[in-house]
Order: structure tokens, then C-alpha cells, then sequence
């Protein structure tokens, strides 16, 4: 393995290179060292390393930068943070499993260090996504990434965090999203001293992360902020609303393509993941499902598909329980057929929902309903 110091103290890269190549369980190349964190950026771009030692704490710009400047040219970088002990950065590491050393340094630490990113050079070394076929990703319940109709390795995350953050992202692809707006979500709790280094060490196993997609998908620097750009990727959710403002008039002919699209709909949108910031989007899109299956049972009931408008009425009940046009629907079937206890009892399970829920009784419309109903 080739590598590249930058440590703006002299005495430090000396030593630093000396015990790299006092170590003999791993092959490692020292290119050069530097005090200057832009020559040494220069020489990472004009001869790549493996590895780079770089220090956290540099003139002119942070280490932690530097890292995400080098790793948004050269994704396939290996960074090993150097410090002097540094709380907040060191607490960053160990959280997010960062590789990192705290002088003076060790060489046993170093040779640890060295054979875990070897290591992980060859766990990587895994076919990427082809590149002449789009990337699907799959929202709907959680996230999931297929090429070819085919599914992919998942993404591996190492940390809870790395996996919001990416989600985050994806949601506002497209968009610049300020730091200080995502140390927030993140690190409510952290001053954003305390935050940058988390948001940085996250950013960097992103990046590392989607490594295998790098066609598709990469998380760029601009500004103050991150952007997800996207190239040749299909979101089902996308799809899904596409299809869905393609539809015809509903007819004998076309009935299939709405069953088809209202199955399509496997979950809402990351229903698996508890994100507070998800759920507009999940209430958006679970309304459009909702009134797509209302208009197709509705449909069903019309044209004596009584049974079809059952099955589906309890499907879309079982998603959207407390929807008070879904139990009046079923009711409605149910009158149509003379079945008295099955409206009583619909009814009932509608009250019951409501007041353990919201603590109210069904609308007025309902409620007329069921009382003109009775009284016949």
C-alpha cells in the first residue's frame, strides 16, 4: 500500500514516516510527507495513494475538510485521521469506527490500523452496480437498491446516523442541504463545535458506503452543505406516481391496471424507518394510494363486483384503520346484502377505533348514515 503524510509538524511526519516503515506484517510505500495541506493535496491528486495520514488539526483548513474535499475526488481513499487528543473528534472516531491515531504514535497501533484497512481494501473489492443499467432504489416500507430488476447487496451502514443522513439526502436529492440544518437533525443535543465532527465522519462512511454505486449516486460538497446527486436512478416512488397520473378512465378495460398500481404500493414511503422528517411525505402519498383504492372499491360496488369491493375495502382498511369512508363503504355492501349483524358490527369497530384514537365519535355523515339506516 502507497501513502501520503500531511502533519504541518515536521518532527511529527519524520517520526510518523519512520514507524510506517519499521512495520513488516504490511507492505506499506511512504510517497512523501507534507506541512502544507494544499501541496499535499496537489500530490494526492497527481499520484494517489491508498492511504492518507492526515492531521486533524492543519493551517488554513481543518482536517476534517481537507478529508472531504480528497474523498469527493478520490472516493476510494483510505483516511487515517492524526491527532493530538482531541475530545470531540476522538468521540467522532470511536462512534463512527473512523480509522484515526492519537500521538505520539504506536507502532503496534499503527500496524492495527493498517491491516484493518487492508482488510476492508479487499471486502471491497466487490463487483460494482454495471453502469450501463439504471439504479432502482425501493422506498416504499425501507429502502432497498436493485439493478436490473434484480436485488443488490443492501448498502451497509455502519451506523444508525450514516443511514439517516444518506435518507435524508435522498429525500432532498437534488437540493443543497446546509451542515448546520443536518448537524440539527442529527446532534440536536451537540453545540455545532460538538456536531461537525460527527456530520464529517458520517459524510466520509457515506461516501465509503455507496462506493459500489458510484455511477449512480454521490454526495457532493458545495457551499455550506451537501448535495445528493443522482444519475440514472429510479425511485419506485417516482414510478409509482408516474403510473399513477398515466392512468385511463377507469373502465372494464383498464380496472386491472388500477389493481395492479394500488398493489405496487408494498408499504408507505420508509415505513420501517420512525423519521419525524418523512412523514409528510408518507401522509402525501398514503392519501393518493387511499383515494386510488376508494375509487377503484367504489368502482367494483357499481358495476356488481361485490365481492372484489370487500376484499379490496379490507385491504385498504387494513393500512388506513381509522378512515371513516373505508367502514362506511363496507357497511354500505353489507346493507346491500341484507347482512345486519355485519353492518352493527362494522359500525361498532368503527366507534371503538375512533374514540380510542382520537376521542371522537364518527363524522355526522356516518352517523346519518347508519341512523337512517337503522330506522328502516
Amino acid at each position: 500500500m502507497k501513502a501520503i503524510l500531511i502533519d504541518d509538524e515536521r518532527l511529527a511526519l519524520e517520526y510518523l514516516t519512520k514507524q510506517l516503515t519499521g512495520i513488516k506484517q504490511v507492505n506499506i510505500e511512504v510517497l512523501g510527507g507534507y506541512n502544507d495541506p494544499l501541496e499535499g493535496k496537489a500530490a494526492i491528486m497527481e499520484q494517489p495513494p491508498d492511504i492518507v495520514f492526515l492531521d486533524i488539526h492543519l493551517p488554513e483548513i481543518s482536517g476534517l475538510e481537507l478529508a472531504e474535499q480528497l474523498l469527493e475526488l478520490r472516493p476510494q481513499l483510505h483516511i487515517v485521521f492524526v491527532t493530538a487528543y482531541d475530545e470531540y473528534a476522538v468521540q467522532a472516531f470511536e462512534l463512527n469506527a473512523i480509522d484515526y491515531v492519537v500521538k505520539p504514535f504506536s507502532r503496534d497501533r499503527l500496524t492495527k490500523t493498517l491491516l484493518r484497512i487492508e482488510q476492508r481494501a479487499q471486502e471491497s473489492l466487490l463487483p460494482a452496480a454495471p453502469s450501463n443499467r439504471p439504479l432502482g432504489i425501493r422506498l416504499f416500507r425501507q429502502l432497498m437498491v436493485e439493478t436490473g430488476g434484480v436485488e443488490t447487496p443492501a448498502i451497509t451502514w455502519r451506523t444508525s446516523r450514516a443511514q439517516e443522513l444518506f435518507l435524508y439526502m435522498l429525500h432532498h436529492r437534488g437540493r443543497l442541504v446546509r451542515k448546520d440544518e443536518l448537524a440539527q437533525l442529527l446532534w440536536p443535543d451537540f453545540d455545532l463545535k460538538r456536531a461537525y465532527p460527527q456530520l464529517y465522519t458520517t459524510v466520509y462512511h457515506i461516501r465509503k458506503a455507496l462506493e459500489p454505486h458510484g455511477d449512480h449516486l454521490r454526495l457532493v460538497s458545495a457551499s455550506d452543505g451537501y448535495r445528493l446527486e443522482l444519475d440514472r436512478v429510479e425511485l419506485d416512488i417516482e414510478r409509482w406516481e408516474r403510473q399513477l397520473r398515466e392512468l385511463p378512465p377507469l373502465s372494464a378495460d383498464t380496472q386491472a391496471r388500477y389493481a395492479q398500481l394500488i398493489e405496487a404500493y408494498e408499504g408507505d414511503y420508509l415505513e420501517d424507518h420512525d423519521y419525524w422528517w418523512a412523514e409528510g411525505e408518507r401522509h402525501r402519498l398514503s392519501v393518493r394510494w387511499l383515494e386510488l383504492g376508494l375509487r377503484l372499491a367504489r368502482w367494483y360496488a357499481d358495476h356488481d363486483s361485490t365481492d372484489k369491493a370487500l376484499t379490496l375495502y379490507h385491504q385498504l382498511s387494513e393500512r388506513q384503520p381509522q378512515e371513516e369512508e373505508l367502514h362506511l363503504g363496507l357497511m354500505q355492501l353489507y346493507a346491500a346484502a341484507g347482512n345486519r349483524i355485519a353492518v352493527e358490527r362494522q359500525y361498532r369497530l368503527l366507534c371503538q377505533l375512533l374514540e380510542e384514537e382520537l376521542g371522537e365519535p364518527p363524522d355526522p355523515r356516518t352517523r346519518g348514515w347508519y341512523e337512517g339506516w337503522r330506522a328502516r
